[in-house]
């Protein structure tokens, strides 16, 4: 089903609501579409979050240092009504525990008009020139045919190479400014709250404004708690990696992003692996997934069972990027959904629902793989192997964020590339 598709049937008022527990049901599409998304973030990623940047990245996290977890929060609403009364104007209320204040406000965006294009021969743009070398599966070893090469350059004249991206896990939203009418969402500009890490999510919420109706649920499911990992190279070169159980966990998922500096100094080779059992490297993986989405996935092994506490990354990966390995791994949790009225008992019997809302929750922790302290459990010192402290030498600055955003797009490139060009000392003399 296209967007267009999804958009068009919102607005005519007709579409097939989907929602977990309550089974499927052809009736007039829900006035609105409510989405809570909560996370929690810890490691590197604690202080400079899972996603999005600038001012709104400021106001969906809170504080805290490197060990210590935030939490980030998400809201959509999108309705088919148009706004009552001059321009959109949405609040969510919320419980005293949130310590946000008494509402947020949901931020209708205005769209700004296109400007000209940018001359190609003033863009300041240099055409990456290296390789992406793919392995997957928790191994001490790779298997063979991996890894798996790609041309960076044929990557950034925008020829993908089959197979690279995966349509088999799909990033699940059900709210968007594409399928509405009239959309709001925080954080936005008017927002100046951020997000404790003692702030609740437990209790009474409420969403009103002059283009929904009011929607009132309870929430029952918190913020999940922090993942803290601990590291342990292997005599061949493989790196064993161990994290905390969390009892609210559907399924767990690890990714690793490194590099190579070539003889110039430039970061030529970008490797990527993923902890899923088939070459797996879908969109989705780090994104919020229903619980139903994350079981089919640990059925196919695509997603590790929630019973994981260990992955093993191979020995093979460490040696194609033996200077930087910026690892994260993905907690999926609980979701909670409600829609007003409730489908009746009958299912012949007319269904009409107002709204529909929903929240789901992750966790998630990012660090630097092998390198001294940069683990969740180290506490600032490096790892010992055979009685010597493991050292890794400071990364060249440029390179590998660079490389990231010129060819895999900003969003990818900014989101390590602050690790990967400027970060790596111990402050031990290593």
């Amino acid at each position: 089903m296209t967007r267009n598709t999804v958009r068009l049937m919102a607005l005519a008022g007709t579409a097939t609501v989907v929602v977990a527990g309550l089974g499927t049901a052809q009736t007039a599409a829900p006035v609105a579409r409510y989405e809570m998304r909560a996370g929690t973030t810890s490691g590197l990623l604690g202080g400079m979050g899972g996603g999005g940047m600038g001012a709104a990245m400021s106001m969906a996290f809170g504080g805290g240092g490197r060990n210590a977890p935030s939490h980030e929060l998400w809201l959509e609403l999108g309705s088919s009504r148009a706004a009552a009364g001059g321009a959109p104007k949405a609040d969510h209320f919320m419980p005293a525990g949130v310590k946000l204040g008494v509402s947020v406000p949901l931020k209708t965006p205005v769209k700004a008009p296109a400007g000209p294009a940018e001359p190609p021969e003033k863009r300041d743009f240099k055409r990456p020139t290296g390789r992406i070398l793919i392995f997957w599966g928790c191994g001490e070893h790779a298997p063979a045919g991996q890894p798996v090469i790609f041309d960076f350059a044929k990557i950034a004249a925008g020829q993908m190479p089959p197979g690279l991206w995966s349509n088999s896990v799909p990033m699940e939203r059900r709210v968007s400014y594409a399928s509405s009418r009239t959309y709001g969402a925080w954080p936005n500009a008017d927002g100046n709250a951020a997000v404790k890490t003692d702030s609740s999510l437990l209790g009474a919420h409420k969403v009103a404004g002059n283009y929904t109706p009011d929607i009132n649920f309870t929430l029952t499911r918190d913020f999940m708690g922090g993942l803290k990992t601990t590291t342990y190279p292997q005599p061949s070169g493989a790196t064993l990696v161990r994290w905390n159980p969390l009892p609210e966990a559907t399924g767990y998922h690890a990714s690793l992003i490194g590099g190579k500096p070539g003889p110039d100094g430039e970061m030529n080779d970008l490797v990527w692996w993923s902890s899923s059992a088939a070459r797996e490297f879908g969109g989705g993986l780090s994104d919020w997934l229903s619980p139903a989405t994350v079981a089919k996935l640990v059925a196919s092994k695509t997603v590790l069972a929630p019973s994981a506490t260990t992955c093993m990354v191979p020995a093979e990966v460490k040696a194609a990027a033996p200077q930087f390995q910026m690892m994260s791994l993905y907690a999926y949790g609980p979701e909670e959904t409600f829609v007003y009225p409730p489908r009746p008992a009958n299912p012949k019997t007319p269904w009409k629902p107002e709204w529909t809302a929903g929240i789901r929750h992750r966790s998630m922790t990012g660090f630097l793989l092998g390198m001294p302290g940069m683990d969740e459990d180290a506490g600032g010192k490096g790892r010992k192997q055979n009685g010597q402290k493991q050292c890794q030498p400071k990364p060249k600055k440029r390179g590998l964020g660079g490389l990231l955003g010129g060819a895999l797009g900003g969003a990818l490139g900014g989101a390590v590339g602050g690790a990967a060009d400027g970060s790596g000392s111990s402050g031990d003399g290593c």
